[in-house]
């Protein structure tokens, strides 16, 4: 097959699941660009927000920041939108987040000299700053501020208001999914605050849109739908900021809605329970990284705040059926099992290679884990890190489960399914199966059998058909590994031993990455069993046992 057929089926494969609305906005706004109309400034309503302020500092002086562990610096108009920058990067540039970070009272001072700046050298509809998702994050940090400030000068009112009326004219309708969210969070969060304007029309369009995609966007079982923790995340902090405004604000449009978004939350926190590691942080399934959403603890300290009854997992066996993930509890060990599909099939686009995955943590010590997400864009090293063989999974030939390509794209994709999940006293069995390979040649369903026990945790990969295929296993960063034999390794942390791998094949080790924030690669060992007997028993086993 040539690579122009070859590309032309990947683009066809991933279109063909869009929805028609996706199609028609993007070329919608590919003609019709936004346009600026000149307001007159309007008033502010005289509430404060008195929500937690957790963003880390970013804005270092009047002309230094620092975002994804990466400084840079803002000396000429230029600079707003640096060629040279990467766009996730200047995207952060124009968000604002020190507006809403924990010491932000200590620069009041250089927050009007940004944000003056930052009017002066921005002309409407003009670069990164006045892109739809920029906008929508900035104007919840300018509200924010602006709320607790003793006096707020017009012209931010007026250039709020301008913002708002240019994000109606591009909303996120060509992407949906949190983009959207966060289009709708803006207006709301700007029509309760205005007073003038067009706020009233603001903020029932905002309140209209989130009513309808919380809808869609949160599973029943509580999962953000795009099946990211860190995106699941993001948008549980948007919904209970949404519920601490309604009730900040006493706006009757928000009261309304304050009983079905309490449920939504309620829901997404026990699911969010479930993904968390005992070290307090998210697991790494499909784009997931540290250090960009909340952390799982300020989440759940800002819904106590907010007297939010919700429950967090107790027993051994949780299986989130609708979003496709369960998570096994012992004394010991804990560990959290992918059997999910790659999200909605028109918004795949924060999804990874990973089905069938899993991560394991001994104690608090992650110790098996997948490879994580330290940067967007179109990269090969992007590519890679959405790639089968940096998940704790099976690649076949040489293949991913799902066809993952750019930075945002999915062609084909694997569908998985759920066969069994027992809980019996001292033992927990889980199976799974998923058709990604199905669509190669030979024909070839996966499956997989986890068979978890206070000490053992033993998995079974099976194969329709004999193929070469690749088991790939990461390790934490802390995480020594030492062979025992070519079949036995012995894995330790600080010279202690956490457990052994014993597998029904010839184990390598090799050198690899791993990737807990953005900006951040760590050296650690990756596991590659290679097996062409169609199935394979790997057994992770004397899992150490606190003292």
């Amino acid at each position: 097959m040539s690579k122009r057929l070859e590309r032309l089926l990947k683009i066809f494969h991933t279109v063909k699941y869009l929805k028609f609305k996706q199609v028609y906005y993007r070329g919608y706004y590919k003609f019709r660009k936004p346009k600026h109309v000149e307001c007159e400034a309007p008033g502010s309503l005289l509430w404060r927000w008195s929500g937690p302020l957790l963003n880390k500092q970013s804005l270092l002086s009047s002309s230094s920041v620092k975002f994804l562990n990466q400084e840079g610096a803002v000396n000429s108009p230029s600079d707003w939108n640096c060629t040279s920058k990467p766009k996730l990067w200047l995207y952060n540039l124009h968000y604002f987040d020190d507006l809403s970070s924990k010491d932000a009272a200590q620069r009041c001072s250089l927050h009007h000299e940004f944000i003056q700046k930052w009017i002066e050298q921005n002309p409407p509809c003009n670069g990164n700053g006045w892109e739809p998702y920029p906008i929508s994050l900035r104007l919840v940090n300018w509200v924010k501020w602006c709320s607790v400030q003793p006096e707020v000068p017009p012209s931010y009112l007026k250039s709020m208001l301008e913002q708002a009326n240019v994000l109606t004219q591009q909303l996120e309708y060509h992407i949906l999914g949190n983009h959207l969210f966060a289009n709708a969070k803006a207006l709301t969060f700007v029509g309760a605050y205005l007073d003038g304007g067009n706020s009233v029309e603001l903020l029932e369009r905002g309140i209209s849109i989130l009513n309808a995609e919380l809808k869609e966007q949160f599973l029943a079982d509580g999962a953000h739908f795009e099946l990211s923790p860190m995106y699941h995340e993001i948008l549980l902090w948007d919904l209970l900021e949404l519920i601490d405004l309604a009730k900040t604000s006493n706006k009757p449009q928000l009261i309304e809605c304050l009983p079905h978004w309490t449920l939504i939350a309620e829901k997404a926190l026990f699911w969010l329970s479930s993904m968390v590691h005992p070290d307090g942080e998210v697991s790494f399934f499909n784009d997931a990284a540290i250090g960009i959403a909340m952390q799982p603890r300020q989440i759940f300290e800002y819904a106590q705040r907010l007297e939010l009854n919700y429950e967090t997992v107790a027993e051994q066996l949780v299986t989130n059926k609708n979003s496709g993930y369960s998570r096994v509890s012992f004394a010991n060990y804990s560990a959290i099992f992918d059997h999910a599909n790659v999200g909605p099939d028109y918004l795949p686009g924060h999804a990874h290679a990973d089905t069938l995955s899993f991560e394991l943590s001994i104690g608090e010590q992650r110790v098996f884990v997948n490879s994580g997400t330290s940067l967007y864009g179109t990269s090969k090293e992007r590519v890679r890190q959405r790639q089968t063989a940096a998940h704790n999974t099976v690649s076949v030939l040489d293949l991913d489960s799902s066809q993952v390509w750019s930075g945002f794209r999915v062609a084909k994709r694997a569908y998985a399914y759920l066969e069994e999940a027992i809980s019996k006293p001292e033992k927990v069995l889980l199976s799974a199966s998923h058709d990604g390979y199905l669509q190669l040649s030979p024909k070839v369903k996966h499956a997989r059998k986890l068979v978890c026990s206070p000490d053992s945790f033993v998995i079974v990969d099976e194969l329709s058909k004999v193929a070469n295929a690749c088991f790939h296993l990461h390790l934490h960063p802390n995480i020594d590994v030492i062979k025992v034999s070519e079949f036995e390794l012995k894995i330790e942390m600080n010279s202690e031993a956490l457990c052994s791998i014993v597998s029904s094949e010839p184990i390598a080790v090799k050198d690899s990455t791993w990737h807990p924030e953005f900006g951040k690669t760590i050296a650690n060992k990756k596991i590659e069993i290679a097996f062409d007997s169609g199935n394979l028993r790997t057994e992770i086993k004397h899992i150490k046992r606190d003292s």
